[in-house]
């Protein structure tokens, strides 16, 4: 496969140098906003200069002119602005000091110095030169501030300024330039990182356009090729190491493996469809295509079992049909036979129906006499049962009545013992209780005969207990009996029960194997002709049965061991 470098590592490459240069133009950038920002500092510092050092010298010239000025006139306005410049204003003093503070060479400063000196110089003159204007000398006064002494140091003076001037210029004009210089370079550095940008982005583009996105659109087109089933369609592109290189093998690949399979299916195929089926399905199928070849596998196994499962039954359809042809007629001569006796069968069977019937009819009214009689004995049994109940009523109210006979016992035992009690007091009392003592025995005679009463009482119930104890048992006994005799009718009546329902059944059996039989005659008539019909079918089925084999021997198939 021919060698070549991937896209992602190519567009990597581009873009990497072109995010350098961005980063180079970034950094560019700031450093050209700094170099702007010392040029507009440095463009002020020589405004400032400028101003300061005219400041200076307008201030010695406007002392020169205000003592001329005086001295030619004599206005006082001349000599107070002198003076307001010496003591107020001071532009000479202030110019210096702001120089000093924005900075100054020691050259500059020297030339300062020697124009300070020359001034201070003129200082006294001027003074004098005012001094005899006030005394009305102005001729002197003019001669001198005229005169060549006063004019050589003014042209010393502005001789000096000049020079300051010049070198102060020069001085932050190199500064100025150097800056511009610096400034200048970095927009070209810039416009060549911006240019590198865009070239690196040009090549990008033409490098995604001509290596990704062209072959990218003919993959896509060859894939629809493929989707629609044209494995024969013209794929120019090749293969190389790159990724887009690989996708266009693999495509290769595909296409290739595709046509392998395709015609290693139409091959078999084919041969199935001319009647061989002794082929061999191979073991070089891949991937997904795995269950295809298991597939045919499976259809050409299918298929010979098939054919050879057809070619044996129609053999022995063959065979079989010569049996049924004969067979046959045996059946038709056999079901002839079959309905003489059916018919007599059928005499008998409805004789015993009848006799069956009667027998069901029977045991039907002898159900119901058995169920009537179990009712009434139910109706005695739930009799015997209340008058059990009743008896155990009467015995538990004696109990309650032994239970009273006992509280008057122990009413008459308490009245005997207090007419006892009465009876002595009386005959403490004596005369006086006597009455009371008649009293006492009344009560205890009337307390004996309470006595005698209750055991009296005591005695019956006693017995009429037994008596009720007695009967209870004997209903209970009468109920038991009662009960089995129930039990015992239930189960007469369940057994009748039964006996009337299979008697039921068989009569409803015999019915129906009467017009089973019945069915069965006509079924035996149909038969008959049904054997006939039969023989000349099998003579048919033999006739199809060879013509089957005959279509069957068309298909060459595989020796199967065993069979």
């Amino acid at each position: 496969m021919k060698k070549a470098i991937n896209q992602s590592m190519l567009t990597l490459i581009l873009n990497g140098i072109s995010i350098a240069a961005l980063l180079f133009m970034i950094i560019s950038l700031f450093a050209y906003g700094g170099v702007n920002r010392r040029l507009n500092a440095a463009n002020e510092e020589r405004f400032e200069l400028t101003y300061n050092a005219n400041r200076f010298m307008n201030g010695s010239s406007y002392l020169t002119n205000e003592v001329r000025a005086f001295s030619a006139t004599g206005n006082q306005e001349h000599y107070d602005n002198y003076w307001n410049e010496v003591n107020n204003l001071k532009n000479r003093d202030i110019g210096v000091k702001e120089m000093q503070k924005i900075g100054i060479t020691s050259d500059e400063q020297s030339m300062i110095d020697e124009m300070y000196d020359i001034s201070n110089k003129l200082v006294p003159l001027e003074e004098e030169a005012m001094k005899k204007v006030k005394e009305g000398n102005k001729e002197d006064a003019v001669n001198y501030v005229y005169g060549d002494e006063y004019n050589k140091s003014i042209s010393e003076i502005n001789a000096l300024k000049e020079r300051f001037i010049q070198t102060l210029n020069e001085r932050t004009l190199v500064q100025i330039n150097n800056l511009v210089k610096s400034s200048n370079y970095i927009r070209a550095v810039m416009i060549f990182a911006i240019t590198m940008v865009g070239v690196m982005q040009f090549c990008n583009m033409f490098f995604i356009k001509r290596r990704v996105l062209n072959p990218v659109i003919n993959v896509r087109d060859q894939m629809s090729e493929i989707s629609k089933g044209n494995l024969s369609s013209n794929f120019y592109l090749k293969s190389d190491t790159s990724e887009i290189g690989m996708l266009v093998e693999s495509i290769h690949e595909t296409k290739r493996e595709l046509k392998k399979y395709i015609k290693d299916i139409d091959f078999k195929l084919a041969r199935m469809a001319e009647g061989n089926m002794d082929l061999t399905i191979g073991n070089d199928y891949r991937g997904e295509f795995l269950p295809i070849q298991g597939a045919m596998r499976q259809i050409l196994e299918a298929l010979n079992n098939a054919l050879l499962r057809i070619n044996t039954a129609a053999e022995q359809v063959s065979e079989e049909s010569e049996r049924m042809a004969s067979g046959a007629q045996i059946l038709s001569n056999g079901t002839s036979e079959q309905a003489a006796a059916l018919q007599e069968l059928s005499a008998n069977i409805q004789e015993i129906y009848g006799q069956v019937n009667s027998t069901s009819e029977d045991a039907e009214n002898a159900k119901n006499c058995s169920a009537e009689a179990a009712m009434r004995l139910k109706v005695c049994n739930q009799k015997m049962e209340d008058l059990m109940s009743a008896m155990e009523n009467i015995s538990k109210s004696s109990n309650e009545i032994g239970g009273i006979i006992k509280a008057m016992e122990d009413i008459s035992f308490q009245t005997n013992i207090l007419a006892i009690n009465a009876a002595v007091e009386a005959a403490r009392a004596g005369e006086a209780g006597k009455g009371f003592a008649v009293v006492a025995d009344e009560v205890q005679s009337l307390a004996n005969k309470s006595s005698e009463s209750a055991q009296n009482i005591t005695e019956l119930i006693e017995n009429s207990m037994k008596l009720i104890k007695y009967g209870s048992s004997l209903s209970a006994d009468t109920t038991n009996a009662i009960s089995d005799v129930v039990l015992s009718a239930q189960k007469s009546t369940e057994m009748i029960e039964r006996i009337a329902g299979s008697a039921m059944q068989q009569a409803d059996s015999l019915k129906k194997l009467t017009n089973g039989m019945q069915q069965i005659s006509d079924v035996v008539q149909t038969n008959a002709k049904t054997a006939e019909e039969s023989a000349a079918s099998a003579k048919e089925l033999y006739n199809q049965a060879e013509e089957l084999k005959i279509s069957v021997h068309r298909f060459k198939l595989r020796s199967f061991s065993g069979r």
